[in-house]
């Protein structure tokens, strides 16, 4: 039996400015996270400690300790944070009927301009090609 897989966590903030500061600038230590987002915030450098800490403790930043500090990476990119974070949204409000979410997705890319809806059209060829090339 596989593991369940953990909900995304919900993101404050400053923690999604810090995993931005994650997924821009790659691996760092809190001197380099608060020379990035504290001092502009205006918020200690405890605060930034504190923030990359409850998202290593989340499961989405990884840390290794160098010397006396810690060095932490996001533990996933962008993209599939967000692709997780939406598609258990969708899941939640759906209910297991997607067709109203769905044409949700191609009104928003067809407002976005035919280059976007062209995109949308390619990604699902793509799916397509890729689950029959699994039969």
């Amino acid at each position: 039996m596989s593991a369940k897989r953990q909900p995304m966590p919900v993101l404050g903030e400053l923690e999604l400015e810090v995993m931005d500061f994650l997924w821009e600038h790659g691996p760092g230590d809190v001197r380099l996270a608060h020379e990035a987002i504290g001092a502009r915030r205006r918020i200690t450098s405890n605060t930034v400690q504190s923030t990359l800490k409850r998202l290593h403790d989340k499961g989405l930043a990884y840390r290794d300790k160098v010397s006396h500090a810690y060095i932490y990476r996001a533990s996933c990119t962008r993209a599939e944070f967000h692709a997780r974070s939406l598609g258990e949204v969708v899941g939640d409000l759906t209910g297991g009927e997607a067709d109203a979410v769905l044409a949700a997705f191609v009104d928003i890319a067809e407002r976005a301009g035919s280059a976007q809806l062209e995109r949308l059209e390619a990604l699902v060829a793509q799916r397509l090609s890729d689950a029959g090339a699994k039969r």
